[in-house]
């Protein structure tokens, strides 16, 4: 989180990608900004799955009104689940994995999580991340997104999807989180340890550190499975994160993996500069393991 050090998540870093050749271009952003040409980038296996419907709402906070989409399948009730993006926020690359996770099964609300600055979406073909104007507007958000904050919004979105009528309240929820979500999911799983039954966190920024406030400490205090899909870039930098991680999950009777994926940190999201089909594909499998598991 914002107080945190995370070697994959600055602009240091965009500014070293940029140097090596892999800038976001205003085309290539463009040609992934349509939900049609997302689905169309996606390997057929993919975008099978139950008919699902989506809207977007808006959710009242302590702190104002937050917009989110929230999809599900158009049959039955199931689990929710809680997405939160990477730093690049709620985008058409999301609601396309939103759509892919209620098309496996479950009522899926993903969130923007910088809607006390600005409405969804924080970046578009004009004003991508290649842009670092952009990168330390959004960097800016993020160090004001403290951990309370934080709690303030999963207590809204907990309540928002046990007020939907497609939501299954007798089954624990799910959340996952990208880059800066994924200490975020922890979170959210301790501050609702009776109702927060599963956590993914994908290439998650500074999940354990040795710093007393470090998010896995608190994972003894939930009652959730935990899915840790690491990169291998944000290992090589911190390889003592997942042994933290496994110090504090091993002991629990629930569902668990860490992980390290021959993959680069950011390589989840569809639209992303370092997206591995293979790799995004595994971790998408093991998410639903998890959820399988624990919902």
């Amino acid at each position: 989180m914002p107080t945190r050090r995370n070697p994959m998540c600055t602009e240091k870093m965009e500014a070293d990608r940029d140097r090596a050749g892999m800038p976001v271009a205003r085309r290539s952003f463009a040609a992934l900004a349509g939900a049609g040409a997302l689905m169309a980038a996606l390997p057929a296996r993919a975008i099978a799955g139950k008919p699902v419907k989506g809207r977007d709402v808006s959710i009242t906070t302590a702190d104002g009104i937050c917009d989110a989409y929230f999809v599900a399948p158009t049959e039955d009730k199931h689990p929710g689940v809680i997405v939160w993006p990477d730093i690049r926020g709620l985008r058409p690359a999301f609601r396309q994995m939103a759509e892919r996770l209620a098309g496996d099964g479950y009522a899926v609300l993903c969130v923007n999580p910088f809607y006390r600055w600005q409405k969804a979406p924080v970046v578009d073909a004009e004003n991508h991340w290649g842009v670092a104007a952009v990168r330390e507007k959004l960097f800016g958000y993020l160090k004001q997104l403290s951990r309370p904050l934080v709690e303030t919004d999963a207590a809204a979105h907990l309540a928002f999807l046990d007020a939907q009528g497609e939501v299954d309240t007798a089954r624990g929820i799910g959340t996952s989180g990208y880059c800066m979500g994924g200490p975020m999911t922890i979170y959210t799983a301790a501050l609702k340890p009776g109702r927060v039954r599963a956590a993914a966190s994908f290439h998650g920024a500074s999940v354990a550190t040795d710093k007393p406030d470090s998010p896995h400490l608190l994972i003894p205090a939930s009652k959730a499975g935990y899915l840790f899909a690491i990169a291998e870039d944000d290992d090589k930098e911190s390889p003592n994160e997942k042994v933290l991680l496994k110090s504090v999950l091993e002991p629990r009777p629930e569902w668990h993996e860490v992980e390290v994926y021959p993959a680069q940190h950011g390589w989840c999201p569809p639209d992303g500069r370092v997206y591995d089909e293979a790799a995004a594909e595994k971790a998408w499998s093991r998410q639903l393991a998890l959820f399988k598991a624990s919902l």
